[in-house]
């Protein structure tokens, strides 16, 4: 096309792209898993942070009364000029009891309840500046022993599969050899294949995208559930330092593909699928979410209109004249009632005539 004869509209994605990083970015992740699966080293590895730096370990007096509550911890970060608002969202607590039964209540609960407070504000006067504190992804831990999801883990996934975008994650799986992590993932499939329990769906690849990328996103899916080691502890391996854990037969590098997924993992969580993670609560859990509001609020709607029908009607004329009926049939048994009184009290009929005149 001539220079001459285009109009401009080719610098929108710039524009877009320069009013994004001026507002910057939220995100918000849960982590859901009992005690002593590495959440915390997860999280921090992640993101190269200390969400956890303010935390107190809880005495056996406190572990043995322990039920599952939410704590939050918001960071900015900035990197390249573009600012992330990341919030996670711990369960401590989770599974750590003897009765674990209600213990996913707390958290489906707090997903449920940001929802609500979005959609308050969505529907609310001033909706230029909503702050968005919807769970925009949630890791849950799977503990490496055992074979596959157990009970708890499958009430746990049913309940959060329609309210939030579930990644699957074998915790410590450098506890397990190579063979074992392969059939504890197949195991795990098979488990959410056989109840029926939906993680989140990666997008197709567009058939614009190059070849790296499509390599790429089919590596990030045959790895799910990613079965991640964790570390912030630095090691010298001939030379450079890694991140990673050192044991009497061998280091575990937690950035090597060959000895963990965490790679992977933190590749699909940031660098290609945050977007489409936001994009699939928006679109996909919220629109569930907001669509039974409005059902609800449709439905409290018309049965209040119904009682007000009801008792329209309950006030006809006919109605309304017979209880005006009935009114003066009562003040004039009550009037005759007090000329008895009076008579009987021997009163003149003039005084009885003023008072009933009262």
């Amino acid at each position: 096309i001539d220079n001459e004869r285009l109009i401009g509209f080719a610098t929108l994605p710039e524009q877009v792209h320069r009013k994004s990083v001026k507002k910057g970015f939220d995100f918000t992740l849960m982590a859901i898993g009992e005690s002593g699966l590495g959440k915390s080293t997860l999280i921090n590895s992640l993101f190269l942070g200390d969400f956890y730096q303010t935390r107190k370990q809880p005495s056996v007096n406190e572990m043995l009364k322990r039920t599952t509550s939410i704590q939050k911890h918001v960071t900015e970060i900035e990197e390249r000029g573009v600012k992330l608002r990341l919030t996670v969202v711990d369960t401590p607590g989770f599974g750590d009891a003897i009765n674990n039964e209600d213990s996913w209540k707390t958290s489906v609960e707090y997903i449920d309840e940001q929802f609500q407070q979005y959609f308050h504000a969505e529907s609310g006067l001033n909706r230029r500046h909503i702050q968005d504190s919807r769970i925009h992804c949630c890791l849950y831990f799977v503990p490496p022993y055992g074979h596959g999801l157990r009970p708890l883990d499958i009430e746990v996934l049913r309940n959060l599969q329609n309210r939030v975008n579930v990644i699957p994650i074998i915790a410590k799986s450098d506890t397990l050899t190579p063979t074992e992590v392969k059939k504890m993932k197949e195991r795990v499939l098979e488990d959410l294949r056989k109840n029926q329990i939906q993680i989140y769906q990666f997008p197709e690849c567009d058939e614009e995208e190059d070849e790296d990328f499509k390599r790429q996103d089919k590596e990030l899916k045959a790895s799910i559930p990613f079965a991640v080691a964790s570390s912030e502890t630095l090691i010298d391996v001939a030379g450079r330092k890694v991140r990673g854990r050192q044991y009497p037969w061998g280091i575990v590098e937690v950035e090597n593909p060959s000895h963990s997924d965490f790679a992977k993992l933190r590749t699909m969580l940031i660098q290609s699928h945050m977007h489409d993670l936001k994009e699939t609560t928006q679109d996909l859990h919220y629109e569930n979410f907001r669509a039974k509001a409005i059902a609800r609020i449709s439905n409290g709607t018309s049965r209040e209109r119904n009682k007000l029908k009801r008792d329209s009607s309950a006030d006809s004329p006919q109605e309304m004249l017979q209880q005006k009926e009935a009114e003066i049939k009562r003040m004039q048994q009550m009037i005759s009632k007090m000329e008895a009184k009076l008579k009987a009290a021997g009163q003149p009929k003039s005084m009885r005539d003023s008072v009933i005149d009262l």
